[in-house]
C-alpha cells in the first residue's frame, strides 16, 4: 500500500459479486474511505469485512470534505474514494478531488471495476466503436432537447443515465429531436431484475409505460444515419469561377473550398495550378 496516494474504487452497480479482489484489498489497508452515502457503504464494507474510517464527501459538501481529504494525503495516508455504486467521478462525485490532488503532484490511481454505461454498451447489441457517454441530460424539457440537439451530428452509440421519472419525457425528447432511432433502456443491471428493454423510440416508451421502472437507468440511443455531403467537383467549382475574370486568386480558392468540402489550402494550390496551364 503506498502512502499519501489517492485510490478511486469502482465498487457494485447491483450485485455484490461485481467488486474485483483488489478493490477489496486496497479498501482493507487504506487509511480511510470517503464515500458518497456512508450508510450504503457500510453496508458494503460490512459484507466484506471491512472496517475502516469513513467519511462523507458527494456534491453539496465536497468543498469542505475535500480539503480534509487532502489534509490526510498531505499527511502520508492513503484515502479511497468510493460511489454509491460503479466507478467514482463518472456522473458522481470526485472530479474536484481528483484535480485538486493532482495539482499537488499526489498519486491518483484508478481502482476498476463496475461502470452501468459501459456495461450496458457493451450488451446494447449498438456499434461499440465510437460512442459518447454524455451523463444525465438536463431536468427542464427546453434545456434538454438544446442538449439533444448538440447530440444530434456526434457520430456512434449516444449513452445517457436518467432517472426513473423522467424517463419518458427524455425519450419523447429524443423522438422529436433525434428522430424514431433505436434505443434501449437497460435497468437493474447485475441485480435480480436485469431488463434490456430494446425497440424504436415509441416502442421502448410504450414498454416503459407499462412497468415501474426503479432506479437509474441507462439509456443508449442508436446513431443517426449519415448523409454524405453532396459536393460538386473541384475541378468543376474553379473553372467556373475562373472563368468569371473578376476573382483573385485567394478568393477563388475559398469560395471553392466551400463548395468542394476540401481544405483552402488545396483549392488554392490547384486553382495555381490551373492558372499556370492558361497562361
Amino acid at each position: 500500500m503506498a502512502p499519501a496516494t489517492l485510490y478511486i474504487i469502482a465498487t457494485p452497480i447491483g450485485n455484490l459479486e461485481d467488486i474485483t479482489y483488489r478493490a477489496v484489498r486496497i479498501l482493507g489497508e487504506v487509511d480511510l474511505i470517503a464515500a458518497e452515502d456512508t450508510r450504503h457503504s457500510l453496508k458494503l464494507l460490512s459484507h466484506f469485512g471491512i472496517s475502516k474510517p469513513l467519511t462523507s464527501y458527494f456534491d453539496h459538501n465536497q468543498q469542505i470534505k475535500g480539503e480534509r481529504i487532502l489534509n490526510a494525503l498531505r499527511q502520508g495516508k492513503s484515502v479511497a474514494l468510493i460511489s454509491d455504486a460503479g466507478t467514482p467521478c463518472i456522473s458522481d462525485p470526485g472530479y474536484q478531488l481528483v484535480r485538486d490532488a493532482v495539482a499537488e503532484n499526489i498519486p491518483v490511481v484508478p481502482v476498476p471495476g463496475a461502470c452501468a454505461a459501459v456495461a450496458a454498451l457493451s450488451a446494447s447489441g449498438l456499434p461499440t466503436d465510437s460512442f459518447t457517454f454524455a451523463g444525465f441530460p438536463p431536468s427542464r424539457q427546453g434545456k434538454r432537447r438544446t442538449f439533444l440537439i448538440g447530440m444530434n451530428a456526434l457520430p456512434g452509440t449516444l449513452v445517457l443515465y436518467e432517472a426513473p421519472h423522467r424517463l419518458i419525457d427524455t425519450l419523447s425528447d429524443i423522438r422529436e429531436v433525434l428522430g424514431e432511432r433505436q434505443v434501449i433502456v437497460a435497468r437493474e443491471l447485475t441485480k435480480m431484475f436485469e431488463e434490456c428493454i430494446r425497440g424504436t423510440v415509441s416502442e421502448v416508451i410504450t414498454a416503459v409505460s407499462h412497468v415501474v421502472v426503479r432506479g437509474e437507468v441507462v439509456l443508449l440511443v442508436a446513431p443517426g444515419e449519415v448523409v454524405p455531403l453532396e459536393c460538386e467537383p473541384l475541378a468543376e467549382v474553379l473553372s467556373r469561377l475562373m472563368a468569371d475574370g473578376n476573382l483573385s486568386i485567394k478568393d477563388i480558392a475559398k469560395q471553392a473550398a466551400a463548395v468542394s468540402g476540401i481544405s483552402r489550402s488545396e483549392a488554392y494550390a490547384e486553382a495555381l495550378r490551373l492558372k499556370n496551364e492558361h497562361n
